[in-house]
């Protein structure tokens, strides 16, 4: 990185905290408070805009004529740029359930999540027979699609004997390294989507590099539903 990257990135953070600090504000204001032409502001202020971390408002009418100051301020993305306490704030909420609830109400909950994430897809039927592997292919790679819309970055790659769900990302990672019962739902649920069998690999909870769920397609066996398991 050269000097000039490093600086025009330094403007760039100034910037942003400062609308952070002040918005909605105009370029004007932030040109002055920095010392900087306007229309290097406005640059750095469209690019910031582009990214989606602040959007434009018009100022309030004040009887002048013309059109209003264009102000602008952060959006909900703009805000994340300066970090947040939702991991404490999820272990914290998990642990008092855990101690009203026990572990059965942590499973319910991980239950729920994950479904309420996966709701859009439709529960596979459960008398899949053998010569579905085509079906259940379709069934993984929309189960990865909707994952991915979600933060996991997920694919659908080959493997010996079937196909695994891969994802690359954990938006909840610290989490679930504490209360794993997140990633068994996870693990669940995908079987129920799928209709079949599957095999947990690997959780980047656990310190791997990628959340691994096998599903093989040499054998097609129902998944079996939490109401069976129980009877």
């Amino acid at each position: 990185m050269n000097a000039r990257t490093s600086s025009e990135r330094d403007t760039r953070r100034r910037i942003l905290l400062h609308v952070l600090r002040h918005g909605p504000i105009s370029a004007t204001d932030i040109s002055e408070e920095f010392g900087l032409s306007a229309a290097g502001v406005r640059r750095h202020l469209d690019n910031i805009v582009a990214d989606g971390l602040a959007e434009v408002v018009e100022a309030p009418r004040s009887g002048q004529r013309g059109r209003p100051a264009k102000l602008f301020r952060l959006t909900d993305e703009g805000r994340a740029q300066f970090g947040h306490d939702y991991d404490t704030l999820a272990l914290l909420a998990l642990r008092a359930l855990r101690s009203t609830g026990g572990e059965a109400a942590v499973e319910d909950f991980a239950s729920q999540r994950i479904h309420d994430l996966l709701s859009d897809l439709p529960q596979a039927e459960a008398d899949f027979e053998d010569g579905d592997a085509e079906d259940v292919e379709q069934r993984a790679q929309a189960i990865a699609e909707a994952l991915t819309k979600r933060g996991y970055a997920a694919t659908v790659d080959n493997a010996a004997g079937g196909v695994q769900i891969c994802r690359h990302h954990c938006p909840i990672q610290e989490v679930a390294h504490e209360f794993p019962e997140l990633c068994a739902a996870e693990h669940r649920v995908v079987a129920e989507l799928l209709g079949q069998h599957t095999q947990p690999l690997a959780t980047i909870a656990d310190g791997n590099g990628i959340c691994t769920t096998h599903i093989p397609l040499t054998t097609i066996h129902p998944s079996p539903t939490k109401e069976s398991e129980n009877s």
